[in-house]
Formats: C-alpha cells, sequence, structure tokens
C-alpha cells in the first residue's frame, strides 16, 4: 500500500527528530564551525538511515539520499537562525513533511492533487471560517465587552498575552469538541478552568475581580459554543 509507505517515511521522522536526538546533537547543532557540520551531518544520518530501515525498499537509494541532504539543509538553515520561536519550530517541521509528502508520491508514482477541487467544497470554509473568527476577532469583541469591567491595576506577576492565549486556546478546544460531536469535554474544559482559577480568586478575596474572570470565560465559552453550533448546523445540512 503506498499510503503505508508514507506512514513509515512519517514515523521515520518523528523517531529520528524528536526522540533519537539527544541534547548533545541539539546544542551541536547549534554550535560555530566545523562542530556544527559533523553534528547536523550526524543527526541527518540517522533520519536517513531510520526512513530507509523503515520502509524497507532496498533497491531504492533515492530515499536516504534525499532525507540526509534535504534534512541537513533544512536543519542548517534553522540553525543559521538559531531561533526558539515556535514559528520557527512550524516552519522547519513543515519544510521536513513537505520533503516527505514528495519524496513519497515522487517513489510511488502517486499523483498529488493540486488541482484545488477541494477548495470548491464549501463545508471546508465553514470550518475555516468558524476558526477564524474563533481567534483575534472573537478577542478583539470580548475586549470592548469587559473593558468597563478591567481591573484598573495591572497583575505584574501575569504572563504578557497570556489572557489572549488562554483564550484562544480555550475557543479552538470548544469548537473542535463540538465538530467532532464531544459535549462532555466542554464541561470538562470548563470545570478544569474554574478548578485553576479558584485558588488565585480566593487568595484575591474581590468580588469585582471574581466577577470579571467569570464574566470574561462565560463570555468566551458563549463565543465557541454559537460558533459550533453554527458549524453543526451548516455541516449536517
Amino acid at each position: 500500500m503506498n499510503i503505508l509507505i508514507l506512514i513509515k517515511l512519517l514515523v521515520a521522522h518523528i523517531i529520528g527528530d524528536f526522540f533519537l536526538q539527544t541534547d548533545t546533537i541539539c546544542e551541536g547543532k547549534n554550535s560555530k564551525g566545523f562542530r556544527r557540520l559533523i553534528y547536523l551531518a550526524i543527526h541527518s544520518g540517522i533520519n536517513a538511515a531510520l526512513a530507509y530501515l523503515l520502509v524497507g525498499m532496498w533497491e531504492c537509494w533515492l530515499i536516504p539520499v534525499v532525507v540526509f541532504v534535504t534534512h541537513y539543509i533544512i536543519d542548517y538553515v534553522k540553525s543559521c537562525v538559531n531561533s526558539k520561536d515556535t514559528w520557527v519550530f512550524i516552519i522547519d517541521q513543515l519544510a521536513h513533511v513537505t520533503v516527505i509528502v514528495l519524496l513519497w508520491a515522487w517513489i510511488t508514482d502517486t499523483q498529488l492533487c493540486l488541482s484545488g477541487d477541494w477548495l470548491s467544497d464549501y463545508r471546508i470554509w465553514v470550518v475555516a471560517v468558524c476558526y477564524l473568527l474563533a481567534l483575534k476577532p472573537s478577542s478583539i469583541l470580548l475586549g470592548t465587552f469587559i473593558a468597563k469591567w478591567t481591573p484598573k491595576e495591572n497583575d505584574k506577576n501575569s504572563l504578557p498575552n497570556a489572557g489572549s492565549w488562554i483564550g484562544y486556546l480555550e475557543r479552538i478546544l470548544i469548537l473542535t469538541f463540538m465538530l467532532v460531536g464531544c459535549m462532555e469535554g466542554i464541561g470538562f474544559l470548563l470545570a478544569a478552568k474554574s478548578v485553576f482559577r479558584f485558588g488565585e480568586l480566593t487568595k484575591a478575596r474581590e468580588v469585582k475581580i471574581t466577577e470579571y474572570v467569570m464574566i470574561g470565560t462565560l463570555s468566551s465559552f458563549t463565543i465557541a459554543i454559537l460558533l459550533g453550533a453554527v458549524a453543526v448546523k451548516v455541516l449536517g445540512n
């Protein structure tokens, strides 16, 4: 089965890039000079060997060669950037996965569907719009809605933009739970957030802060549930 080869290539990448990449290798890749080149070669060689062994197409030397060369180049560029930013990690992994998919299509003579016909499916656009609305637009709406109740004093112990990111994640989770039909997950999420916030609110002993947090939380949940309900309704038609 062609798809099995793709899965094996992905498994090899996950094992080699995460489980077998030790701290020593990681530090060596981000070092300077010849030492960096050596550790990049070691890491790329491990990934190439894993891909070759797991796929088991012994006559196809293209697999280890392509994996080694592309992995080396991608990780070399990443090491030059030497940033721990999340987007650098995402772009790095997308580059590796793209190479794997193209390599799989090449060695199995699989035609990749790049026609864009899937873009004509309105259900994909409905889901995309709902997820997009659950992010920044919802955050702005909530900010304007609860602005008049926002405490004047800022909590210096709070992480920068932590509230916004918590809101993003909880709305994404709620929307996902509704799309997959896991309604109990929403209740669990609300209960978990209440437990984590209980200690903080108890220490504060301020009714205004408690009410402010409750308004923000319930408003965020309401928006996500409404978006999920609309998505489920449209997708069900």
